[in-house]
């Protein structure tokens, strides 16, 4: 059984009973997580020891807390492939998706390394006569980071390295389904030179969750998952006193205009439907053709999606892994029936894939849907996995309404040659990253992760200056020095 990461040490769980973490691609069991009631017991241990080396580590000065950034950039660097194949055997991502996710993670580290620059505040000398005043930025105390599987080491880099460089302690509670990640990096965060306690690494899943919402000393909270999730942390949250940065669900749109360009749109497009399995939250969705294109565009599309080959993602050859377990592609599989009876036509079916080899996967071949009743479940819901629905409208103010009548704001992208099509969609449409001719608008580490709607609870969201924001409070200092007296009043 695996164990949790706690006051610099690793130490049994104290709860005894188990769940099991499989590969998505061959069903072996690779990790036996403690699951129960007694989690709890873990979490307070981790968050009183946390506190303890919080009102150590507050006191560093920032150039100093930023130095053992550079040193886990170093060893994440140095341990890439180890790194990049637990991803793959544990998330079923492709070899390069998951190089490509321990990137965007370091850049995070690499930003957070600018922290004395960020963080600083603002002075201003003589307000009044003789009076001073300035704003400062302090840190928060013990915070808590609930992570998702779809991307076991880049999430968490959203919100760990600038907890930390701001003077923060952190306890981590990575999704159950893919542990075996945070356990690695875990073990390049003990080779740091940090107060035992300051990073912990709990298992479990809803009693370590309450118990993190729940305890007095965590006071804040950084989330990414599903939206009803998302809704009941935020709540919960709040509800004790706490900041929250709640990231939610999506349904991606993508507008593709009469003036794209047909070939090189249909690659990126397919891309962002079928990459990482559609297991990201930026994945696109729903892809709306306008006006006259939708042949041309369907049948290109058609053909660059059909020659995409599905496997075990540590192949180089393979350009889309499985979806994360069992239950996952039962409840993706009937929700493409759900369309089919809904009215849509499936132009590609992916259900009932079976890879040679590895008879046992995970494994969902990429599917099309057309002609999707736009008021239908099918156009709604979240499917978070290889499923396209692809709908036309009229003109560009169609689909720009048809988007903003959604619940979810994560992102939405327009591909076009027209200027003024590609403005009108960025100040109109009411998402949080706008992609023009981009296929997932992932914004970069100096940029805030950024959603509207029920697709973000929360004020700050993760990355760069909100992150740094998230993880500090302002004072306000006004002062008065004796030998400033004299002056006039």
């Amino acid at each position: 059984m695996l164990k949790n990461y706690i006051n610099g040490k690793w130490k049994d769980s104290y709860e005894k009973q188990a769940i099991k973490a499989n590969n998505p691609a061959t069903q072996k069991v690779i990790a036996e997580i403690p699951f129960g009631e007694k989690n709890v017991k873990d979490v307070n241990e981790a968050v009183n020891c946390a506190y303890n080396a919080y009102l150590e580590w507050r006191d560093v000065p920032v150039m100093k807390r930023v130095q053992v950034l550079y040193r886990l950039k170093s060893l994440m660097e140095e341990n890439l492939d180890i790194l990049a194949e637990t991803i793959t055997n544990e998330c079923g991502k492709t070899k390069s998706e998951s190089y490509g996710e321990l990137q965007r993670a370091i850049e995070n580290i690499e930003v957070a390394c600018g922290t004395p620059m960020l963080i600083q505040g603002d002075f201003i000398e003589d307000i009044a006569s003789g009076i001073d005043e300035m704003m400062i930025r302090q840190p928060l105390g013990v915070t808590a980071c609930i992570t998702p599987f779809n991307f076991p080491s880049m999430i968490v880099f959203w919100f760990l390295p600038y907890a930390i460089a701001t003077g923060n302690a952190m306890v981590i509670k990575p999704s159950e389904k893919v542990p075996l990640t945070m356990i690695k990096i875990f073990e390049l965060i003990d080779q740091l030179d940090l107060p035992d306690g300051l990073v912990s690494l709990v298992h479990g899943g809803k009693h370590s969750v309450d118990a993190l919402i729940e305890h007095p000393l965590v006071k804040a909270i950084s989330f990414v998952g599903s939206t009803p999730v998302a809704k009941y942390i935020y709540s919960k949250g709040t509800q004790n006193g706490k900041r929250v940065q709640a990231q939610g669900g999506a349904k991606n749109p993508v507008v593709l205009m009469p003036d794209c360009d047909v070939e090189m749109t249909s690659k990126i497009v397919a891309d962002s439907v079928y990459g990482c399995a559609g297991q990201r939250c930026l994945a696109a969705s729903v892809i709306i053709t306008v006006d006259d294109n939708k042949r041309k565009l369907k049948d290109s599309l058609y053909d660059i999606v059909k020659s995409r080959k599905t496997g075990y993602g540590w192949n180089d050859e393979i350009d889309m892994g499985p979806v994360i377990t069992n239950e996952s592609k039962k409840r993706i599989e009937e929700l493409i029936q759900v369309g089919i009876n809904e009215g849509g036509k499936a132009i590609l079916d992916g259900r009932n894939t079976k890879i040679m080899g590895f008879e046992s996967g995970n494994f969902i071949n990429p599917t099309i849907i057309e002609d999707v009743n736009l008021k239908k479940e099918i156009i709604n819901t979240e499917i978070f996995g290889p499923v396209m629905s692809l709908i036309s409208m009229k003109t560009l103010d169609d689909a720009i309404d048809f988007i903003n009548n959604s619940n979810y704001g994560n992102m939405a992208c327009v591909f076009t040659e027209s200027g003024s099509n590609a403005r009108k969609f960025r100040n109109k449409v009411y998402a949080g990253n706008i992609g023009v001719n981009i296929g997932v608008a992932a914004p970069m580490a100096q940029f805030p992760f950024s959603g509207w709607k029920d697709s973000f609870f929360g004020d700050l969201h993760g990355q760069g200056k909100h992150a740094i924001e998230f993880f500090t409070q302002t004072k306000v200092v006004i002062e008065r020095w004796p030998n400033t007296w004299s002056r006039k009043f």
